[in-house]
């Protein structure tokens, strides 16, 4: 049986997908790190920024991204898109990595942001493993 290393990468503004991906990080004995902005920015802000799949700074990601065989990207889901700092990190990671996409949202339902988040994935020549709505 062969077991990958897996690296669950997530934002939380509230904390629920936070709560998500450390259980599912304790479920899979997977690693886990917070995507943290350098500036927090309102939800407002960050709603429009979110509409026109912006990109904002965010603070150094410490796993070695690399040395993963599977990242799982975990979102909230601000204006049917994923979250500026999550289109930031999706740059970090290398090519050719094994990416799951995870998206939290209060309908559970964000058919929207799919094609275009996954986009963003294959645009870094990584292939998207799969893509879940999670209701929170």
């Amino acid at each position: 049986m062969i077991i990958l290393k897996m690296l669950i990468l997530f934002y939380s503004y509230t904390g629920k997908t936070k709560a998500l991906a450390e259980r599912k990080a304790a479920e899979l004995g997977a690693d886990i790190e917070e995507i943290l902005d350098v500036k927090r920015p309102s939800t407002v802000v960050g709603g429009f920024q979110a509409m026109r799949r912006k990109k904002t700074p965010i603070q150094s990601i410490k796993a070695q991204l690399g040395s993963y065989d599977k990242i799982i990207l975990m979102s909230p889901v601000w204006a049917s898109r994923p979250t500026p700092a999550v289109n930031s990190a999706i740059d970090c990671i290398p090519s050719g990595k094994k990416v799951e996409i995870i998206m939290v949202s209060a309908s559970g339902k964000t058919g929207k942001a799919a094609d275009g988040t996954k986009a963003l994935v294959y645009g870094r020549s990584c292939e998207v493993t799969d893509y879940t709505d999670v209701k929170a």
